[in-house]
């Protein structure tokens, strides 16, 4: 007899999956997809119906800031592939405006309203739009979250834009910037914040990106603020003007301000709901204002926050493909047998920028102290790892992604932090730094 799985608790019994009633899933996403197929690959058989606001069926996101706007893949050669036949009905285009718990209806905004036995809330996000409604309509000022924005802002940067200037220096901020480079267009990142990335990976890592960025062209300005953005005559942008006194001519501005959390549908709902998304425990059942667990409503994907046994202090929110996919699956099997497999994965995320591979495991945002423990920052191939109160809670690989699994197994163990690992391409010494 096998070991039950780190993370996985062991069944009481062996109950078939139900075979009727009706599977509503809000949100025709990545999450939303694997739930579905989760749901049928474990038997259910019944009604099953996704909702999703926007017209396409569920795409690949992460190609979007990256081989879409190079111009290696084409925006409608994003959809995921369907591993089994659904047998599923799609409202594409329509979105979810209003959920009723108690009544287990969900109305859509053509008016029609959908029972429901079980119900997952895999909404997403949305990107943060330019604050300014006026500054934000002008022609040239673009997000990047969709299959639509990547094909418009494709096509803006084949155009030649004599300078693209990116608002914001996370990870769709730099990759979008890295891009421009590629395609030998000029581009001015401006930052908030002391450095690239660092509100993601701290400010030592941070600093390295901002060295990264400036090496291969990139205008960078941190520290710095865009005060305004000025159009034409007919409406195009055409101008910005900093908080460091520079007022640059621009073509194109991508607002890479992040993401908002798709919940406003669920005001009145009785869900426990704030900017973080919407809360739930560690087997994807909704929790309400008053602290009621929903076994019938699930949550899954950017919209959910839940407790992470490795990370108690807060309830995580994460934003990444890795963990769409396995809380969706972890949901589909509660709607099914009920709490028997909690969603303990370790948080990981990629990015590609600038030629180099970035791997994150953990939570590095959360961390007091970062120390490089392999290679090199200077020749950009190295290994940092993240402390916080004395314990292990992320890891940074930059164009080493083997060595991810080793941490993530070290993190899972609750090891202490700083590690001593006498690795041969350790630093010497090896400097703690405050994250």
């Amino acid at each position: 007899m096998s070991a039950t799985p780190r993370g996985q608790q062991q069944p009481a019994d062996d109950r078939v999956p139900p075979s009727a009633g009706h599977v509503v899933l809000v949100g025709a996403s990545l999450a939303a997809l694997h739930a579905a197929e989760t749901l049928r690959q474990k038997g259910f058989a019944g009604r099953l119906t996704l909702v999703g606001a926007e017209p396409h069926p569920p795409y690949d996101r992460p190609p979007l800031s990256k081989r879409v706007l190079a111009g290696r893949l084409s925006a409608e050669n994003t959809g995921l592939p369907q591993s089994i036949e659904l047998d599923a009905e799609w409202r594409l285009g329509v979105a979810a405006v209003a959920l009723d718990t108690k009544g287990k209806t969900v109305t859509l905004a053509d008016g029609d309203v959908l029972g429901f036995d079980k119900l997952l809330i895999a909404t997403g996000t949305r990107a943060r739009t330019w604050p300014q409604p006026a500054e934000a309509a002008l022609d040239g000022v673009v997000t990047i979250r969709t299959r639509d924005d990547a094909r418009d802002l494709r096509a803006r940067l084949a155009a030649g834009p004599r300078r693209v200037l990116v608002i914001g220096a996370g990870f769709v901020g730099s990759e979008t910037a890295s891009v421009c480079r590629e395609l030998g267009l000029a581009v001015t990142v401006v930052e908030r914040g002391a450095a690239p990335l660092a509100g993601a990976l701290g400010g030592p890592a941070g600093t390295a990106a901002g060295r990264l960025h400036r090496h291969h062209g990139v205008d960078l300005r941190t520290s710095t603020s865009v005060l305004a953005l000025e159009g034409d005559s007919a409406g195009r942008v055409c101008r910005a003007r900093l908080s460091d006194g520079d007022v640059l001519e621009v073509d194109v501005v991508v607002a890479a301000l992040g993401a908002i959390r798709n919940v406003e549908w669920l005001d009145g709902s009785g869900l426990a709901v704030d900017h973080r998304g919407v809360r739930c425990d560690a087997f994807c059942r909704a929790i309400h204002d008053d602290g009621r667990i929903d076994d019938d409503v699930l949550v899954a994907g950017d919209v959910a926050c839940w407790p992470h046994p490795l990370f108690g202090d807060e309830p995580l929110a994460v934003e990444h493909w890795d963990n769409a996919v396995r809380q969706a699956r972890v949901a589909a099997t509660t709607m099914l047998h009920g709490p028997v497999l909690a969603h303990t994965a370790l948080p990981t995320f990629w990015s590609n920028q600038f030629g180099v591979n970035i791997k994150v495991v953990g939570v590095p945002s959360r961390a007091d102290q970062v120390a490089v423990v392999q290679g090199s920052v200077r020749d950009a191939c190295f290994v940092a790892t993240y402390g916080r109160a004395g314990r292990l809670i992320g890891a940074l690989a930059v164009n080493t992604p083997r060595a991810v699994d080793s941490y993530a197994a070290m993190i899972n163990d609750r090891a202490g932090f700083p590690l001593a690992l006498n690795a041969a391409d350790a630093p010497d010494p090896i400097r703690i730094l405050d994250a």
